[in-house]
């Protein structure tokens, strides 16, 4: 990004953040949180790192998830050859920040990974992600090829009755989905459930078979997502999944953590202004019992840091 193009975006964002309301529903009565344990932790108003360690610690630290020894994959989003300033991929100092914590937690290793749509060369090192795992002291993993995946079923799923999944994810003991908030243009938006998409090898099915059941589906692979992470420090308003400018995006500077997959995409629809029902992967889930879909029924801790 050139100095003047930086400056732009700069100036951008932060008139959208003076923008942005924090009545925003998720939001609506923090004083009636009560007390922990808390099935989902909402962040607000701070950088990607900082929102992390404030919700992590409500969680109880990520010594909760891993231990001493154990090996640990993180799923980002990291499907598409664009830079974070358009935000199509996860936050790469979030992952950073991530992969630090478990190999603080004892993590005997801590690989990252997704099935890119673009090259995936070029998008691991454009979205900046490969370069901040690195540095971190994680390792990035290949998915281009089917010999990475293997066959297992879904039991408890209706269409996808079984699939190739990457051997990385099925044979790690901790798993960490860690999607970013944005505009889908089948889906409507791409949360935690869609983020797993890119666990597997043969998505055309998806598409042609009935996405939202599908994606509903995931929730049934034999590994789980142990902690889900959404990042909404910058969302992808329009042009989703991919993005084609710096204008598509917004600074909201949110983050969600939990165990439940359908809980925090029915949460993340209201920050997006959705209603959760709008989401047919949501509806779909919660009927099947594969999380709660009902925000009345889950202790959300909310916390807003102080600008």
């Amino acid at each position: 990004m050139t100095l003047l193009n930086r400056r732009r975006f700069i100036g951008t964002t932060a008139a959208t953040a003076a923008a942005i309301s924090w009545h925003n529903p998720l939001f609506a009565t923090p004083e009636a949180d009560g007390e922990g344990p808390w099935d989902l932790v909402a962040v607000r108003n701070g950088d990607p790192v900082g929102m992390f360690e404030a919700g992590i610690a409500v969680l109880g630290g990520m010594k909760t998830f891993v231990n001493k020894g154990q090996k640990v994959v993180i799923k980002p989003n990291i499907a598409w050859d664009q830079p974070p300033e358009i935000p199509a991929n996860t936050n790469p100092e979030l992952v950073a920040a991530i992969v630090r914590h478990c190999l603080k937690a004892g993590a005997a290793k801590v690989t990252v990974f997704d099935h890119t749509c673009h090259n995936w060369e070029r998008s691991y090192q454009t979205s900046g992600i490969a370069k901040a795992v690195e540095d971190a002291g994680g390792a990035m993993a290949p998915a281009n090829l089917e010999a990475h995946y293997r066959k297992v079923d879904l039991a408890g799923a209706k269409l996808v009755k079984s699939a190739l999944v990457h051997k990385e994810m099925l044979d790690c003991d901790v798993f960490i989905n860690v999607p970013v908030l944005k505009h889908h243009g089948g889906a409507k938006l791409s949360l935690c459930m869609k983020n797993l998409m890119g666990v597997v090898w043969d998505r055309r099915f998806f598409h042609n078979s009935g996405l939202d059941q599908c994606i509903a589906d995931l929730c049934f692979t034999p590994k789980k997502p142990d902690l889900n992470i959404i990042d909404a420090y910058r969302i992808l308003r329009k042009n989703g999944p991919q993005g084609r400018a710096e204008e598509d995006g917004e600074l909201a500077q949110y983050q969600m953590l939990g165990k439940d997959m359908v809980a925090l995409d029915a949460a993340a629809a209201k920050l997006f202004g959705m209603k959760p029902e709008e989401l047919g992967f949501v509806r779909f889930a919660g009927e099947m019992g594969a999380g709660q879909a009902d925000l009345s029924k889950v202790k959300i801790k909310r916390i807003t840091l102080e600008a």
